[in-house]
């Protein structure tokens, strides 16, 4: 009776064995489906929100992000502006989510600075903290068009605690508001008055340099694209070569590009260009873990 007992518990345990391998091989996980979720909130205001685009095959090991930041002034445009590069992004760069995000606009009650900035800072920490459930990993590309750029470069240089951002694309974004283009504009100062919360700022703080990409650059800035047009009348091109100048003196890499145009309406090859070297600087600087 007993070698009975020793038999069933014997073979009872080779059973469960066989049994759990086969359910284990059976319940071997599928690679994941590319998924779209449009208008995604991160924020109490309605206007927080963005558009994600997951890829297939995607995994908290390898899957980074890239982050678009559509212009308007700070107080008008839409993430659907931004929308002409998310086909591009999919067909060069299928094994990357991409993010296109909406910011609170300015107005006469909700200054720009610092609250589009920390707009930004909450759809990256959103995105961190759900990276499992997401499946990506919080390393980031920033992709920005004027104001958008503007606040890309500021986020990379003054926000970005964390170095979670490894490249920024800055499309004809403002970079030093202490040009005289800004600074003999008689209207600038109110100009300035209307986008800047004071409370956040310490008092006697000068404006228009704290809030300079260019006069912000550090060693520890992310390398950065740069494309501005030679006849542009609402960024000057000196914008251009001092940001140039300061990434060279703090040894960021960095690549100026000038087209023939104004504000972004260059002809189709110089955009052409301009993808493609966003597209190369992901695959430098962003690229896919195996």
């Amino acid at each position: 009776m007993k070698k009975l007992l020793i038999l069933i518990l014997f073979f009872g345990i080779q059973f469960s064995y066989v049994s759990c391998s086969k359910d284990s091989e059976n319940n071997t996980e599928q690679p994941l489906v590319a998924e779209t979720f449009m208008n995604v909130s991160y924020g109490s205001n309605s206007q927080e929100k963005y558009d994600l685009y997951l890829p297939a095959d995607r995994s908290s090991g390898k899957t980074k992000v890239i982050v678009l930041v559509h212009g308007g002034g700070w107080t008008g445009g839409d993430k659907a502006d931004m929308d002409f590069l998310v086909p591009y992004i999919k067909l060069r760069h299928p094994n990357h989510a991409i993010v296109n995000i909406n910011y609170v606009l300015a107005d006469i009650n909700t200054p720009a600075f610092p609250n589009q900035f920390l707009d930004l800072d909450a759809v990256i920490n959103k995105l961190t903290v759900e990276k499992e459930d997401l499946q990506i990993l919080p390393q980031f590309a920033l992709i920005g068009a004027s104001a958008g750029a503007h606040i890309s470069l500021m986020y990379d240089y003054i926000y970005d605690l964390d170095d979670q951002i490894k490249m920024v694309g800055d499309i004809v974004g403002p970079s030093d508001f202490t040009d005289p283009f800004y600074s003999e504009n008689p209207n600038f100062s109110l100009l300035m008055t209307a986008l800047v919360d004071e409370s956040a700022y310490p008092p006697g703080t000068n404006y228009a340099e704290v809030l300079s990409p260019a006069l912000r650059v550090t060693n520890a800035s992310s390398p950065t694209l740069l494309f501005y047009g030679n006849t542009d009348p609402l960024v000057p091109l000196a914008n251009a070569t001092t940001l140039n100048t300061a990434l060279l003196n703090s040894q960021i890499d960095h690549i100026l590009n000038i087209y023939e145009g104004g504000h972004g309406d260059w002809a189709t090859n110089d955009i052409e260009n301009m993808k493609t070297q966003i597209s190369t600087y992901i695959d430098t600087y962003l690229e896919v873990n195996e």
